[in-house]
Order: C-alpha cells, then structure tokens, then sequence
C-alpha cells in the first residue's frame, strides 16, 4: 500500500489544496459592540450571520480558528437533504412536529443551490443526486421503500436495482439503491468561505483566531471575551457543533463528538473516471459502520468512514478505509492515495438535530449526524429567526432542553468497542 505523502500546513485535505481564496479576515481587537454574536465560522455560524445581515442586523461573528477549519472544511461536500429517519419515521415518531421536520429537511438541498447561485460562490456545485446503496438484499427492500415514501410526497426519488446500481457506481458489490435528485455536492471548504464572503459583503463582521473563552451576562445582554478583546451583544448564537468547548456549561456532553476518516486518490485516468458515477453523483451505503464515495471535480476517487471516538486518527484506520476501496472497486487496483484526513461530527443518541435556548438570548445548535452541509446551512437560517425574535411554534425543528449525556466519560470505549464490533459485522457480511 502506498503511504499518503506528507503535507505541508494547510493543505493537509484535497479541499485545502483546490480551496479558492479566504476572504480577509482579522482578529478581534478591542471591544465591540453587535445586536448579535456569533459563536463558530462554520456552515451554521456562516448561514446564521449571512442572513442575519442581509436583513438589517448588526451581527459580530468570532472564529476560533480560521473560516471552516472545522468540519465545514473537513467534510466529503455531499449535499443531502433530510434527515437519518424515513419521513413516515419522523412522523410516527414526532407528529406534526415530524411532518414539518421532514417538509423543512428534504427542502434543505435547495436552500445550499440557491444560496450558491445567489451569491455566486465558486465551490464546483454540482446537483446529480446522492444515491444510497443498499448492502444487502434486505436493505434493498428497505431502500425501495424509502424512495417510495418520497416519491409520495412528490419528490424526484427512484429505486435502482442491482444492473442499474452497478452501472452508475462502476462496482457490483451492492444490491441495489435509491437515488435522490434533490442532492448534490461541493467543495466544501470553497461553499465555506463563500459563505463568509456573502455575510461580509452584506455587513456581517468577521474575526478569525478570536476564540470565545467567556460568556457571562452584561449590563446590556450577554458578553463574549476573547484573548484580545470581546463583544457584547444581546443575542448570542452558539454554533460550534462537534467543536464545543466548555463555553457554555454541559454543552459539549450533550452530544457525541465522532471523527470522520477519508482517504483522496490521485486524479484517475479518464476510463477509470468515467467508470464510477460518471455523472457525477454521491454515494454513501447502507452498512453499519457506513462508506461514502464520490470523485471531485479533478477526478480524484474519495472514499470516507467512521474515524475515531478521540483525538486522532490511528493509520490502522484509514488503511481500512482504502483497503474497502480495493475490495469494492477491484478494478482500481492499488491507488496512489495521495490525501489522508478527518473532521468531527456531532453524533447525538437520537440522530436528530439539537436546537437550545440556553438562556435568556442565548441559543445554540447543534447535532448534524453527517449531514452537514444541508443541515448545517439550515440550521444557521433557524438560529437567525430566533435572534430575529421568531417564537418556537414559528421554527421548523423542535427546541429542547440542554441534557447531558449520561456516564458521559463512559462512552468513547464503549462506542469504540461497539465500532470495532460492527466493522466486524460488516466485513463477514
């Protein structure tokens, strides 16, 4: 196998390396003064200060590192609208709370498109649908099911079967699939920065490497203080995701922290890229320890799978990964795996998104279970008719109270034994 080469600060992702330019950005100095604050340069902080000032408001927002160093930087670029539960799930599972949730969900693909073309940001968009791929025969049934749902609710959704899978994904390791025409994909850190330019060129205020250390109340609401300085505002939004620290108390135990391992190839020749999803979708499957593919626009195969529950991201881990790739994809022999990297995703019991009123002013978002960039993106819209003054009935996710997780320490061995457990499962079929 061959090792990935080294690379140099910032360009450790294929993303890094095809990035367009960063916006520039500086770090808070002094004190300001803001309607709103924003904690987190990621899709939900960027999407909440884009619209935010698109509508008038004052808004400050503050980046601990640089714009999408997180996972919106970190992640594969696939544009899936929705969420882990079936719309008939959430329904059963929520009421009318479930219905509005998956109206809103399965309508978040447009949400990205759109803001993409708004805005004009230059992040190789391309919306050719993700497909699921059903790992067995039974999962099969369960997929054709899960297009059928949508086709009822008027959705451009079909069921493949095996012929018709193997052709577009260039493999016959799966049993078939449904395909989702409402998604595409990005290049995720380019979709960030746009982001970050739309928000400043409608009068948001931006600070990279301003980390938010303190929250606490001010005369006139709340503020947040940095290294250098800080911002008082009256509404504060969280939207750290994954990334949470201890800014908030329990927040970050309220949640799953899981890194996301993927693995880049070179370019591959043009028989070989015209091959696997030669019109561009994404693909991810079914298994229970899941794969996602897809190729980027210079023709490199990406393959990506749950990382670890700490840290870092033992080699053993992504040699796992690539050798996945050889076994479904005999015909690409031994790739020149050229880029190794992981991002954290914010995993909660449920697999369904967070959204809190911490305080009086104070909201937070949180819990994308994958699915980031849609969901993230949305999630930044709600956060900012909240600060707007939206009531609760008026948002389309339900707002819960912030609980820890319980024997919180407990559940990284317990969720990496359970991992190793499943890859297990999957690899005997």
């Amino acid at each position: 196998m061959t090792p990935a080469p080294a690379r140099a600060p910032g360009a450790d992702t294929v993303w890094a390396a095809t990035v367009i330019p960063a916006p520039q950005a500086a770090a808070l100095r002094g004190d300001r003064r803001a309607d709103v604050a924003v904690i987190g340069g990621g899709y939900a902080g960027l999407s909440a200060a884009l619209h935010l000032a698109e509508s008038g408001v004052d808004v400050a927002l503050l980046e601990s590192g640089e714009i999408g160093e997180g996972a919106s930087g970190r992640n594969n670029g696939q544009v899936i609208p929705g969420f882990k539960y079936d719309p008939d799930e959430l329904a059963a599972k929520l009421g009318e709370t479930g219905e509005r949730m998956a109206a809103w969900g399965g309508k978040l693909g447009d949400l990205v498109f759109s803001l993409i073309e708004k805005h004009r940001i230059d992040c190789a968009p391309r919306r050719a649908g993700w497909l699921q791929l059903a790992h067995s025969s039974g999962m099969a049934r369960t997929v054709e099911r899960r297009a059928a749902q949508w086709r009822n609710r008027g959705v451009d959704a079909d069921f493949l079967d095996w012929p018709a899978t193997a052709k577009i994904l260039g493999t016959e390791r799966y049993h078939g699939a449904w395909i989702d025409r409402r998604a595409g994909s990005v290049q995720p850190l380019s979709y960030a920065r746009g982001l970050a330019f739309a928000a400043m060129r409608a009068g948001a205020h931006i600070f990279v490497q301003s980390p938010a250390q303190e929250l606490e109340r001010a005369s006139r609401g709340w503020r947040v203080t940095t290294d250098r300085g800080g911002v008082t505002a009256d509404t504060v939004l969280i939207a750290t995701n994954a990334y949470t620290g201890d800014l908030w108390p329990g927040l970050r135990r309220s949640f799953i922290p899981a890194h996301s391992i993927q693995s880049a190839t070179a370019p591959l020749d043009a028989s070989l890229r015209a091959s696997i999803l030669p019109r561009g979708e994404v693909a991810s499957d079914t298994q229970r320890i899941i794969f996602y593919y897809r190729l980027d626009p210079e023709g490199r195969f990406i393959i990506g799978g749950r990382g670890s529950f700490g840290e870092t991201n033992p080699p053993l881990l992504f040699q796992y990964i690539e050798r996945a790739a050889s076994r479904f994809f005999p015909f690409l022999k031994k790739p020149r795996w050229e880029y190794r990297w992981g991002g954290k995703i914010a995993m909660t019991m449920d697999f369904l998104p967070r959204l809190h009123v911490l305080g009086p002013g104070v909201f937070a978002a949180l819990g994308c279970n994958g699915r980031g960039v849609a969901l993230a993106t949305g999630m930044g819209r709600v956060l900012a008719d909240l600060a707007r003054g939206a009531m609760a009935a008026d948002v389309p996710l339900p707002i819960t109270p912030m609980r820890q997780i319980p024997f919180f320490e407990f559940r990284r061995p317990a969720l990496t034994a359970i991992t190793h457990y499943y890859r297990l499962r999957d690899m005997i079929g």
